[in-house]
C-alpha cells in the first residue's frame, strides 16, 4: 500500500514520546551523531509532493531535523514525478522518523478510507508529539487518525479548502468538513493574516491555539537571476488551473495587440486547464507569442522572460512571489490573498483579480517604467528582512512548544 524508507538503525528514535522536556531547541553541531536532550517526534502529512506546499514542508522538515528533532513525512504516491522522488530522497536520510508515501487522492474517495488506515498505523507505530497536516486532504489525515496520547494536532491549510468559490457545492462541502475538524485541531499555524482571517469568516473560530508563521526564504534564494538571450516579455509560473488565472494574463496580451502593441510570455507549469489555455491563445491569434514549456523549477522559468506576473484569482502567501522578488525580478501580481502582506508599503501597485483592461495597463506600464528598479529593490529587501527561513522554523517550533505545554497542563487539571 505504501513505500517506506526506513533509516539506518543507528538513526532511529526509541518509541517513547519525549514529552518530559519540550523548551529549547539546540542546533546540531557539525559531527555531532544523534538527537539534542528534549527533540521532539514530529510526522508532517501532506498530499502531493509539488509546488509551494511541498517546498514548506521539505524546508520545515529539514530546519527540524538541523535543530535536533526527530522528523517523519507521508505523501501521496501518484504525484510528483521524478523531481518528487528525486527531492524526496535526498531528503531521506535525515528524516528519522522515514519518508512514507501512499496513494492520496485529491478529491474526497473511498480510496480515502485506506489511505487514513495506512496513515493511523505509521502514527501509532511512530508515536509522534506533533501530528502536523498540511493542505486540505494532509491535514484531514492527521486530524482524523487516533493520536497517542499527549500529542498535538497541528493544521497548515496552504489555502487549500479555504479558497474554493463561496456558494459552490465544493466550497460548501469543505467548509462543513473544517468546521468539524476544527474541533480535533490543537494548533493552527495559519501562513498569512489573510488565510487566518478566511479561517474566521468561513469557517469560524479556531478552537486551537492561533498563530501566523508566514513562508520564508534562504540566502540561496536571493541570487539574481540574469533574463535569457531568448527570454520574452513576461513569464508565469504555477499549476494550469482556472484559480491561477493565466486566462487572464492571455485576454489581456490580446487585448493589447488589438491596441497596437504585440508583447510575448512564457506559460511554465502543466495542469488540468493546459489544453483550454492552448486552444485560447490560438483562437486569439496568439500561438506565436505565448509559448507553454511545460514544468520548470521557479528559478529556471524566472529566466525565460523579463517581467514575472501573477494573474491569480486566489492564492494564500505564494512561495513563487517570494521567490521572484528575492531574485531581483519585476513583479506584476494580482491582490489577492497574502499577496499584499508581501508587498507590503508597495501593495498599492498591485491589480484586481480578474480585469483584462487593468492588467494589460499593468503589464505595459511596468515594461515602460523607468522606476520599476526601485520597486525590485525596495521588494526584495522586504522579502529578505520579514521571511526568512530561520523564523519560519522557530516560530513554528515555539508554537509547538506553546500548545503542547498546554496540552501536558490540562492533562492534570
Amino acid at each position: 500500500m505504501g513505500e517506506f524508507w526506513r533509516p539506518p538503525r543507528s538513526m532511529l528514535a526509541p518509541a517513547s514520546a519525549p514529552l518530559a522536556a519540550i523548551a529549547g531547541d539546540a542546533a546540531v553541531r557539525p559531527g555531532q551523531t544523534g538527537f539534542v536532550p528534549g527533540s521532539l517526534k514530529i510526522l508532517h502529512i501532506l498530499r502531493a509532493p509539488v509546488g509551494g506546499l511541498f517546498r514548506h514542508v521539505l524546508d520545515v522538515a529539514q530546519g527540524q531535523a538541523g535543530r535536533g528533532h526527530r522528523v517523519g513525512l507521508i505523501a501521496d504516491s501518484t504525484t510528483g514525478g521524478e523531481r518528487g522522488d528525486a527531492m524526496l530522497a535526498q531528503l531521506a536520510p535525515q528524516m528519522a522518523l522515514g519518508v512514507t508515501r501512499v496513494a492520496i487522492a485529491r478529491q474526497l474517495g473511498f480510496g480515502d478510507i485506506a489511505a487514513l488506515r495506512f496513515v493511523a498505523d505509521r502514527i501509532a507505530n511512530l508515536a509522534p508529539d506533533v501530528l502536523h497536516g498540511h493542505g486540505a486532504k494532509g491535514a484531514a489525515l492527521a486530524r482524523l487518525a487516533p493520536r497517542p496520547r499527549g500529542a498535538v494536532r497541528v493544521y497548515t491549510p496552504h489555502g487549500g479548502s479555504l479558497v474554493y468559490a463561496p456558494g459552490t457545492a465544493a466550497g460548501g462541502f469543505y467548509r462543513t468538513l473544517e468546521w468539524l475538524l476544527n474541533w480535533r485541531t490543537d494548533l493552527f499555524l495559519f501562513e498569512s493574516d489573510y488565510i487566518a482571517r478566511q479561517f474566521r469568516e468561513k469557517i469560524g473560530r479556531p478552537r486551537g491555539l492561533v498563530r501566523v508563521v508566514r513562508n520564508g526564504l534562504g540566502d540561496a534564494d536571493f541570487a539574481p537571476v540574469t533574463p535569457r538571450d531568448d527570454a520574452t516579455d513576461f513569464v508565469c509560473v504555477g499549476e494550469l488551473r482556472e484559480v491561477k488565472g493565466f486566462d487572464v494574463l492571455i485576454e489581456a496580451l490580446a487585448a493589447l495587440k488589438q491596441s497596437g502593441r504585440s508583447l510575448s510570455a512564457t506559460v511554465a507549469g502543466e495542469g488540468p486547464e493546459g489544453t483550454r489555455l492552448k486552444a485560447l491563445t490560438q483562437r486569439l491569434g496568439l500561438a506565436r507569442q505565448v509559448r507553454f514549456v511545460g514544468h520548470r523549477v521557479a528559478r529556471e522559468a524566472f529566466a525565460m522572460g523579463r517581467i514575472f506576473v501573477v494573474p491569480s484569482r486566489a492564492e494564500s502567501l505564494p512561495y513563487v512571489v517570494l521567490e521572484a522578488a528575492a531574485a531581483g525580478i519585476p513583479i506584476v501580481a494580482t491582490r489577492v490573498g497574502g499577496i499584499p502582506e508581501i508587498f507590503g508599503a508597495e501593495a498599492s501597485h498591485l491589480v484586481p483579480p480578474d480585469d483584462i483592461v487593468v492588467l494589460a495597463g499593468a503589464l505595459a506600464g511596468t515594461l515602460d517604467d523607468p522606476m520599476r528598479d526601485r520597486l525590485v529593490q525596495a521588494l526584495r529587501s522586504r522579502v529578505r528582512t520579514e521571511f526568512s527561513v530561520r523564523a519560519m522554523v522557530d516560530n513554528g517550533l515555539a508554537a509547538y512548544r506553546e500548545v503542547l505545554s498546554a496540552r501536558k497542563v490540562a492533562q492534570f487539571t
